[in-house]
């Protein structure tokens, strides 16, 4: 009889990746970016554990959405309050706040509940090419895309 393995909480390791945003197209970027957080990509998933790798992505600000949606697509946010809710169109986002584009789109994309959250805290978004992460020895994770 095969027995199903089960990780410890001792066989976890998390490693730094590094994913340059430059031309990526949003959606595609936030889907890899989530499967790497997740853990997804390793022999050791387990899906009630946190097995994912830490992820920084650098230039947010070059990040591509396609057919328009930069002008048709809106962010939204709410204060809790009644009435509070606020919309800014992507074009806007991503002129005043890259980051926050990106760490939306990735948020969407991971579970809704503590673990997602925590897993969701392992990712770091710069706007411009510098992180200040150098100490973690990244590695380059590349997207494999055909042209937007």
């Amino acid at each position: 009889m095969t027995r199903t393995y089960t990780p410890k909480a001792a066989d976890q390791q998390h490693d730094w990746l590094v994913i340059d945003a430059a031309g990526v197209v949003l959606g595609r970027l936030a889907s890899h970016a989530a499967a790497l957080l997740r853990g997804k990509h390793k022999t050791t998933f387990a899906p009630h554990m946190d097995m994912g790798d830490y992820v920084i992505i650098i230039n947010a600000d070059k990040v591509v959405l396609t057919n328009g949606k930069a002008a048709k697509k809106m962010a939204y946010r709410h204060s809790g309050y009644p009435g509070g809710l606020r919309a800014v169109s992507y074009t806007e986002l991503l002129a005043e706040r890259p980051e926050r584009a990106v760490e939306k789109a990735v948020r969407g994309m991971l579970p809704k509940n503590s673990l997602g959250r925590d897993q969701f805290r392992k990712l770091k978004v710069y706007a411009g090419s510098e992180h200040p992460h150098a100490a973690q020895q990244p590695t380059e994770y590349t997207i494999d895309q055909v042209a937007q």
